[in-house]
């Protein structure tokens, strides 16, 4: 791991509560307004640094990518390939060439201008070429809130549930980028146990506070991952929105899982924050009992404290209602745990394959990451500031997810997904 000393600080301005500053700095993929090309790029500050100019002109003369130039790709997932040893090369040159004390980029006005553009003058897309997504179902609190909806407390978790991390596979091709709009799918509801179903929009949309983790080195098929090796495949994280039409669900869901209900959208952040911008606030993971068995055994600090925040903005208004406050800490099946479980079979992962933590709720009402967990099934509507419910999610309401950890005077975030409701199509 290399992590960045909390005390280094970047030429670039970087105000005090920014997501963004040298200790982080996220991976993304943009475009300059009026550019036919995209860039990677990192985030400091308000800037986007762009990896892919200062490649071209020499700054980035690493051993490590002397092959296929990564770094001016027009996507993450060569880069990803690589594996940790050149993630860290390319962290390492990448804080020299923003610290204060590097006169490289602070005192050539030329090639500032050149690798340094505002966050507010790009454009945005999905990092990677996504060609598999796995959603994961493992947060305790979740499943319990959602199993004693539909089949009663006694009931409430699936005899599986304590032994594997559940999942299904969603569909990369509808995973958005930030600000992009969610339109009301439409679909076969059920609303009775009587009765035909009928056909029509959503009357329960919903959204649901995830994370998500990149693979970058893949596995061979037929090979597991270990446990105790999972990390080494996951290039970083973002946040993940992973929109869902409750009615739909419930009509689709058995015997084979959700289908219609989760595939129109998944929203994803566009910086991918790194393992080792997030080693510092690494932290223990819940307990489990009964003990997994051993190949899901591993170290119990396997999990990071990131604190998670749901607003919900509704139309006309000027500003957003915090309605959840999660944490990423309280899932309780890990990420090398669900790498482990994943590949156990010997499915083979690939760079850029995305897999998700399903819903992430806590003990707390205010911690429940999901409208159908907050409202209980919408038999306990949430007030917002502007005197208006929700059982479900209306027509023009914004839902932003936000995440940021602080430890010792130390900031790392993933700044913000958003995605505005649309109505149905008719």
């Amino acid at each position: 791991m290399y992590v960045i000393d909390s005390q280094l600080r970047s030429f670039v301005p970087v105000a005090e509560d920014s997501d963004f500053p040298l200790q982080n700095l996220p991976y993304g993929v943009f475009s300059q307004v009026g550019a036919s090309e995209d860039h990677i790029g990192v985030a400091i500050g308000e800037q986007v640094l762009d990896l892919c100019e200062l490649s071209r002109r020499g700054q980035f003369d690493l051993p490590e990518l002397r092959e296929g130039r990564p770094l001016e790709r027009p996507i993450l997932n060569d880069f990803m390939a690589l594996g940790r040893e050149a993630w860290e090369a390319v962290r390492r040159r990448t804080a020299e060439l923003l610290s204060a004390e590097n006169p490289t980029l602070r005192d050539n006005a030329e090639l500032r201008s050149a690798a340094l553009v505002r966050q507010a003058d790009v454009s945005m897309r999905v990092p990677a070429s996504i060609g598999d997504y796995t959603d994961f179902y493992s947060s305790r609190e979740h499943a319990t809130n959602v199993g004693t909806i539909i089949r009663g407390a006694d009931n409430a978790l699936q005899p599986n549930w304590l032994h594997l991390p559940v999942a299904y596979h969603g569909r990369a091709s509808s995973i958005v980028i930030d600000g992009t709009d969610v339109t009301r799918p439409v679909g076969q509801k059920k609303p009775g146990d009587d009765g035909k179903p009928g056909f029509g929009p959503s009357a329960a949309l919903d959204f649901e506070l995830e994370m998500g983790f990149f693979i970058g080195p893949g596995s061979s098929l037929g090979e597991p991952v270990s446990v105790h090796s999972a990390e080494d495949h996951i290039f970083g994280l973002v946040l993940v929105n992973d929109w869902s039409a409750r009615d739909i669900q419930t009509w689709e869901y058995v015997p084979l899982g959700p289908f219609l209900s989760k595939n129109f959208a998944t929203s994803i952040s566009p910086w991918v924050v790194t393992l080792d911008a997030l080693e510092p606030f690494r932290t223990a993971s819940p307990p489990q009992d009964p003990e997994p068995l051993p190949y899901l055994q591993g170290s119990s600090q396997s999990t990071f404290d990131i604190p998670l925040t749901v607003a919900i903005q509704g139309a006309g208004t000027s500003s957003g209602d915090i309605v959840c406050r999660s944490n990423f800490r309280y899932l309780y099946w890990s990420m090398a745990q669900q790498i482990a479980h994943h590949t156990i079979t010997g499915c083979n992962l690939r760079p850029g394959d995305l897999l998700a933590s399903g819903t992430i709720s806590g003990p707390e009402k205010s911690a429940r990451g999901s409208m159908l967990e907050l409202t209980w099934r919408g038999a306990e509507p949430i007030k917002l500031s502007d005197g208006s419910q929700r059982k479900f999610l209306s027509d023009g309401d914004v839902v932003s997810l936000s995440g940021s950890c602080e430890a010792k005077g130390c900031r790392v975030g993933f700044g913000s997904v958003s995605g505005c409701v649309l109505p149905a199509r008719a």
